[in-house]
């Protein structure tokens, strides 16, 4: 069986710092080199640069956002749910990087199922934002749905499919747990809000059911039938190319694991 693991960082001779003035400038580069173990191959190394952005550079990745607000707002269809969303997306990026340095440094079982516990209750909410007043009734029951398809899939995927020294290692459970809450979440919402629509239209109760269902799963069809043309090709070659030494099985299987994961959560 290959084994993937991650060496520590190496440097090819004295690491050579910018000068403080010409931090938000250059770039800052940190040799990580990765290897990949197999009983029948030699160790294969590549040295991974990593670029810090400045922040005057940042900010030109809010240009799309910035002309979606402006037709939503030409549109009048409301632009404060657009800014809220966005608002938030800075303020929560910028101190979870912060939070999840201290838990993976941490690597505690408590601290990893309080997360994930808390990425729980945040999904369900969410999930049930387009129905407005019936938010707080229905929230027990989705909160439950999630949590029985997204732990089920997360325990199958870390305890079956991966071979994790600890069941709790943070740097694993937590990033899949992410992924999975995820596309829950959006598929609750799809499925919550056209059963509604389908409600008021005057459809039966099945019938409803089953337009909200097909729905919902119209995403996660699309990204299984787009899945190594469209979506991962170029995350497929960057892996290939660092960590497994250009051999496809292993990189491969890796993403296959993980859109089985979103497929049955």
């Amino acid at each position: 069986m290959r084994r993937l693991a991650v060496s520590p960082a190496v440097a090819d001779g004295p690491s050579r710092e910018p000068p403080p003035q010409d931090h938000g400038r250059q770039l800052i580069l940190r040799r990580t080199a990765w290897r990949m173990v197999t009983p029948d191959s030699p160790t294969r190394s590549m040295n991974e640069t990593v670029q810090f952005i400045p922040l005057t550079r940042l900010a030109l990745a809010f240009i799309p956002v910035c002309a979606v607000l402006v037709i939503i707002h030409r549109w009048s269809l409301g632009t404060r749910a657009g800014l809220v969303a966005v608002l938030r997306m800075v303020t929560q990026l910028l101190l979870v990087g912060y939070v999840l340095t201290f838990i993976f440094e941490s690597n505690s079982a408590a601290v990893v199922l309080s997360i994930v516990s808390v990425m729980l209750a945040t999904a369900g909410w969410i999930a049930l934002r387009p129905l407005g007043d019936e938010r707080r009734t229905l929230y027990p029951k989705v909160l439950l749905a999630i949590s029985v398809g997204a732990v089920a899939v997360v325990v199958i995927a870390t305890q079956g499919v991966l071979d994790l020294g600890i069941w709790h290692d943070a740097s694993v459970v937590i990033p899949l747990a992410g992924i999975v809450l995820a596309n829950s979440m959006n598929t609750v919402s799809l499925a919550a809000e056209r059963f509604r629509a389908e409600r008021r239209r005057g459809a039966e109760y099945r019938a409803a059911r089953d337009t909200a269902m097909n729905t919902a799963l119209i995403p996660m069809t699309n990204s299984l039938l787009a899945v190594g043309l469209v979506s991962l090709p170029g995350m497929m070659t960057g892996q290939l190319c660092t960590v497994a030494g250009r051999r496809p099985m292993p990189v491969s299987g890796a993403f296959l694991s993980c859109s089985s994961a979103i497929d049955g959560r």
